[in-house]
């Protein structure tokens, strides 16, 4: 797998970024009917931010993160498909606790599709609760909340 560190994206990963989300989130466009929000951020303006994290040599997985007053908000998590079941995704939650926390922030909170069932049995097991279902538009979200002690 190579480089198992995570670290800031720069603007070269770019390219990378776009081609892991599109690829971790593509499966899901059938299903929900809609293109994924994630496939359609503006990679680099989000890698410009500061709030793309990457890992592998190359990319084979990203957070991209958004910190607030009282909380840091998980946007996106995407893990290419040839990576799957290697704990990149692990890796990639346990990283998002640790920025969190040294940034002073007291909880992580994210939101998936309702008809992502993947994601709705792994965020319980990293700590995650539900706290509300909403519709947005086409998107029906499931929001999730992670307070760290």
């Amino acid at each position: 797998m190579g480089d198992e560190r995570i670290r800031a994206a720069v603007a070269s990963d770019v390219a990378a970024v776009k081609a892991v989300t599109d690829a971790a989130y593509h499966r899901y466009i059938e299903r929900i009917g809609v293109v994924p929000v994630p496939m359609e951020a503006d990679h680099a303006a989000n890698v410009a931010a500061g709030k793309v994290f990457v890992t592998g040599k190359p990319v084979i997985g990203l957070v991209v993160l958004e910190e607030h007053d009282d909380h840091l908000f998980l946007d996106s998590i995407a893990v290419h498909p040839d990576a799957h079941g290697t704990g990149v995704g692990r890796r990639l939650l346990h990283f998002v606790d640790a920025h969190a926390r040294a940034l002073g922030l007291p909880e992580v909170r994210l939101y998936t599709n309702a008809l992502m069932h993947e994601n709705q049995k792994i965020y319980p097991k990293y700590g995650y609760e539900v706290v509300e279902r909403r519709v947005v538009g086409p998107y029906d979200r499931i929001h999730y909340r992670k307070r760290l002690d």
